[in-house]
């Protein structure tokens, strides 16, 4: 039997979980126990895991009806890196609005991922930091110089750390809401204030992965607080444009919340933004919404401004970028088509 510590001489396998059952565990299963652990297991993989050698106990390969025990170390091993942790350097041009020795600032386009993970392993933004960087400091899920992040399909600013002092005084802002963050979002319907505050606890979808969603009442233990203030800067109809400022940053943040307050992001496809919501049944009418989406193939959400103190000056720094023709377009687009309608009436 082959143990895991000649299999990491040989460099056949990698590492991609790693258990400590504790004094407390109950003998059970392999099978079931790495599916308690493991996020998205299905049992299926786990057998297969099991029945291609890949599960170690203690650094022997085991089968799938083996029972666990306190203190045993379970190990799946593959025969390839776990992507998230091959991290390569690709010459991606960078938008950089700012950069010193502590920092750098950047504007990220729509379409690019940040950082590396399901389905997305290259083309992102540290791949492009770390070809044009050299030793970014890795912020607490290992991710080099990353303070915060936006989606794939959200452009605007980000602020990298480019040294760790500057990691831990730019990520303790963040985490105590002392930094500023304003997103620009064109939204589905006529909103019904012109400024408030949307607040509901985020956690994920039970009934889609992929989503996440308000908890409330007994279940909003399920979620983390977030807290979102927005203001009406132009109402076009059936859609409203808003700037969006974060207390929190909870994954989709602002998407969630808008649609939980019944304002859907406009043509945001996970959230059902990519149908029309609001406005009349013409005919016209849907081929002009159509075409805003070929115009604007993303949700329409654009970090925009953001703010911070500096870790070395101590001086307020304040950055604003342009609104993407995308977006701008699509709006204009939206108030041509007011304007045409007010007159018709």
């Amino acid at each position: 039997m082959q143990t895991h510590d000649n299999l990491d001489e040989n460099d056949d396998l990698y590492e991609h979980h790693s258990f400590k059952a504790t004094k407390g565990q109950e003998p059970l299963r392999v099978d079931k126990f790495l599916m308690n652990f493991i996020e998205n297991a299905t049992r299926n993989k786990v057998q297969q895991a099991a029945k291609d050698g890949n599960i170690y106990v203690n650094g022997i390969a085991v089968k799938q009806n083996y029972k666990v025990k306190a203190g045993d170390e379970v190990k799946v091993l593959l025969a390839y890196p776990p992507y998230e942790n091959l991290l390569t350097p690709e010459n991606i041009p960078l938008d950089v609005v700012y950069e010193d020795e502590a920092l750098l600032v950047v504007n990220k386009p729509a379409g690019m991922v940040v950082h590396p993970g399901h389905g997305n392993y290259s083309g992102t933004l540290i791949n492009a930091l770390i070809y044009h960087f050299d030793n970014l400091p890795n912020n607490s899920s290992d991710r080099p110089g990353l303070v915060h992040r936006i989606d794939k399909d959200t452009s605007g600013l980000l602020v990298i750390a480019k040294t760790e002092s500057a990691m831990a005084y730019l990520t303790n802002q963040f985490f105590h809401k002392t930094s500023k963050r304003e997103y620009i979002a064109l939204v589905w319907g006529n909103m019904d204030d012109d400024e408030g505050t949307i607040e509901g606890n985020i956690g994920r979808n039970p009934k889609n992965r992929l989503q996440n969603v308000v908890f409330g009442g007994d279940e909003a233990d399920q979620g983390k607080p977030a807290v979102t203030h927005y203001k009406v800067i132009e109402r076009l109809g059936y859609v409203t444009l808003i700037s969006c400022q974060l207390e929190t940053g909870r994954t989709h943040q602002i998407r969630v919340h808008l649609k939980h307050i019944g304002h859907t992001l406009f043509n945001d496809e996970r959230y059902g933004g990519d149908k029309i919501l609001k406005g009349t049944t013409f005919t016209k009418y849907k081929q002009f919404v159509d075409n805003c989406f070929k115009i604007l193939p993303r949700q329409a959400l654009h970090a925009k401004t953001l703010a911070f103190e500096h870790p070395v000056t101590k001086k307020w720094m304040e950055f604003d970028s342009e609104v993407p023709a995308d977006i701008s377009d699509c709006v204009e687009r939206w108030r041509n088509y007011a304007k045409n309608s007010k007159e018709n009436i």
